[in-house]
């Protein structure tokens, strides 16, 4: 894995750390538009990170693959002859051609289009023509099998990296990651629906990430989807109960919280009562959460209607509904890669309305998105204009009016007004990923969840 050197000259510790003030914040524009920085970003963050992959449901036999990517790194992950998923680079290791151009399928192997070289499920090459010939039989073909990214799963959820020296997935998610998993789950089994929707927006990768923690934008960017009476946001915005929740190496969870009191009326509860419950809520409003989800959330992270980030980049949206992946294609463009999730047990009609209603919240036809979408695009513009890159963003919302607590599974969690917490955790935590040059460096050197006064 490359060591950053090549981009870090111009970047020193003091240099990149002063990109974000924690204590004011305040945000260098720069950090959305400069293109030494992006690169630095693909060597310290995506390639150093754990990245998402997939869901085992996408890969149900032998064969299974897609395509999918560590910053910029294209990855075939697929199921092997052996149950196994694996995630090889997608680069022949002859003249680096793509192995897989479709973006999912089944194969027995992988074949090289440009001169054939073949390589089994599990990225072995096993076949070169013209190898006892044009070769002399001198090609050592165990020392050029497909490269491999490490990948571990956490519930079916698959993640990747390229760096040997990283910590395992359970710990680099934590305590506040895997509670944003388990929402997806706290229903029971899942399985991602057929289709990712993708499409590029003219942002950069890192202000598609700190908006889902911005419940301040929802009445105003999102007033049309009201008056046009496909959203309720006085149901959903709370901007009084807020709970964000800050974990290791940058996850976060911010949005609406169910207050303690109101939470220990649910515990109370059996599973019947509160399917009950549920069912005479308003529609599209979030159903509430059988036992089992606070062995999955934790007991403080099952209170969290909000939205989880999976640093650096895999968003959950209210409830797990849906997943998006921000993938970095520049400075200043990102592509987005919406997963639907659906219970795996129920029936098919309830599974397509689901789906229905998820393409028109988020995704490239989704109501919200679009008017996301045209938000970040101007953010972005603007930080590369010679007079405007120099103002910086305001982050500092909530700034130091607010208590971090900690509950008794180790969550680390803020409640009160709409703020930005989770937009300085994020930048915070950029930071610090940036300026540690190996695993060993940014253990040492990153940020612990806080307490007290935030």
């Amino acid at each position: 894995m490359a060591d950053g050197t090549q981009h870090a000259a111009a970047w020193d510790r003091a240099t990149l750390t002063a990109l974000f003030d924690p204590e004011t914040g305040w945000l260098d524009r720069r950090v959305l538009s400069d293109e030494s920085l992006y690169q630095l970003e693909l060597e310290r963050i995506f390639a150093r990170g754990w990245n998402f992959m997939c869901h085992e449901s996408q890969l149900k036999a032998p064969g299974d693959y897609l395509i999918s990517y560590i910053g910029e790194d294209q990855v075939i992950v697929v199921r092997g002859a052996d149950g196994e998923i694996r995630a090889l680079l997608n680069t022949c290791r002859h003249r680096g051609n793509a192995l897989c151009r479709a973006e999912q399928g089944r194969a027995k192997s992988f074949v090289c289009s440009y001169h054939g070289w073949n390589y089994a499920l599990d990225g072995e090459l096993i076949g070169v023509p013209g190898q006892s010939t044009f070769y002399h039989g001198e090609l050592d073909k165990s020392r050029l099998s497909l490269a491999k990214a490490r990948i571990e799963s956490h519930l079916g959820f698959y993640f990747a990296t390229l760096a040997e020296d990283a910590p395992s997935l359970h710990d680099y998610l934590g305590v506040t990651g895997r509670a944003g998993l388990g929402m997806i789950c706290a229903h029971g089994e899942i399985e991602v629906a057929e289709g990712v929707q993708k499409n590029i927006i003219d942002c950069n990768w890192k202000i598609a990430v700190d908006n889902l923690f911005d419940w301040y934008h929802v009445p105003y960017s999102h007033a049309s989807a009201n008056t046009a009476g496909f959203l309720d946001i006085a149901r959903i915005q709370f901007p009084k109960d807020q709970m964000v929740m800050l974990g290791e190496y940058g996850h976060a969870i911010g949005g609406p919280g169910i207050p303690r009191a109101a939470q220990d009326q649910i515990n109370a509860l059996t599973d019947a009562q509160r399917m009950e419950l549920s069912h005479a809520q308003a529609d599209m409003a979030p159903r509430i959460r059988p036992r089992a989800a606070t062995d999955l959330m934790g007991p403080e992270g099952v209170r969290s209607e909000g939205h989880p980030n999976i640093f650096p980049n895999l968003w959950v949206t209210i409830s797990g509904t849906q997943m998006c992946l921000r993938l970095p294609r520049g400075p200043s463009h990102t592509e987005l890669w919406w997963y639907t999730l659906v219970p795996k047990a129920a029936p098919p009609e309830a599974k397509r309305e689901i789906i229905r209603r998820m393409n028109h919240v988020f995704g490239p036809a989704g109501l919200l998105e679009q008017d996301d979408g045209e938000n970040w695009s101007q953010s972005t513009r603007s930080s590369r204009g010679v007079a405007s890159r120099t103002l910086g963003h305001n982050l500092q919302m909530g700034l130091g009016h607010d208590e971090a607590k900690v509950g008794a599974g180790g969550e680390h969690y803020i409640e009160g007004l709409i703020s930005e917490h989770g937009q300085r955790w994020l930048y915070r935590a950029w930071t610090e990923w940036m300026s540690a040059r190996d695993w060993a460096e940014l253990k040492a050197n990153h940020s612990a969840p806080p307490t007290g006064r935030v």
